[in-house]
């Protein structure tokens, strides 16, 4: 059955486009993908959340066999809010089978020390491959709190990366007020202007979005979930591709159908 498929410019417009299955042709035009995938809430009670840890790793291995990602991104509440819980998550996302990193969720509750020394990265990363940047920063605390994501921190690494093609966040919670649980952050986007190369922000948090809202021309990019006891009827994850032509499409596997088509660029 066609899926509903959308491209989304770079100048913010989505238009509609044909949804298409991953031939040889089109793989080849690929030059770097990755997935990104949020909301396993490991230890919530009255889920089948190590179930879920281990459909998801399936499922992503998988796909990177036969379509090869370079990293994956799992973007927040890993965990269900008792830190006892972070070395049981981290041993089934162990089982991915690629380089992963990790946002800090609400439910993600641990000072950055103990974030740290857990996945031995800290709660606001950046790193990059080629012309691409990727900044990961944290939108919580211990205590749970919504929050912005710091200022001062992506002042300093957007300025870093301000000569890169291409730059994607991935931040848990919605800081654009785009979503019932997001948080209002107009600093954020005093600051996200000065930069046109942001070509998309991802969001976990809500797991009921799959899709693609835009503020300031900016493309706020929501997965669902992939575990938690509400949301989308599938638990999946979004696959991203940066094209060799620098054009960049992404869709969303909910597990094994391809949905959600979009692209920037």
């Amino acid at each position: 059955m066609a899926m509903p498929a959308f491209l989304l410019l770079a100048n913010g417009k989505i238009v509609k486009a044909n949804n298409f299955l991953l031939s040889g042709e089109e793989s080849k035009k690929v030059k770097l993908r990755f997935a990104v995938a949020s909301d396993g809430h490991y230890g919530q009670k009255d889920t089948a959340f190590e179930d879920f840890f281990t459909a998801i790793a399936e499922h992503i291995n998988a796909y990177h066999a036969a379509n090869p990602f370079q990293f994956c991104v799992i973007n927040g509440d890993i965990i269900h809010d008792d830190k006892k819980f972070f070395p049981a998550a981290k041993k089934a996302l162990d089982k991915l089978t690629m380089k992963y990193y990790v946002s800090q969720g609400n439910h993600d509750h641990a000072t950055p020390e103990e974030w740290e020394a857990v996945w031995n990265m800290p709660v606001n990363y950046d790193f990059s491959i080629d012309n691409n940047s990727f900044l990961i920063g944290t939108t919580s605390n211990e205590q749970g709190t919504y929050l912005c994501p710091d200022i001062a921190w992506f002042t300093e690494k957007l300025e870093k990366h301000k000569n890169q093609k291409h730059v994607f966040i991935f931040i848990h919670i919605n800081p654009g007020k785009l979503t019932k649980h997001a948080v209002d952050c107009p600093e954020l986007f005093e600051l996200f202007a000065k930069y046109k190369n942001i070509r998309a922000v991802f969001n976990g948090h809500d797991h009921d979005e799959e899709g693609i809202k835009l503020r300031n021309n900016i493309p706020f990019v929501f997965d669902a979930h992939f575990g938690g006891s509400w949301g989308t009827a599938y638990r999946g994850f979004r696959v991203v591709e940066v094209l060799k032509d620098n054009s960049v499409r992404t869709y969303i596997m909910n597990p094994l159908e391809k949905i959600n088509e979009a692209g920037l660029a």
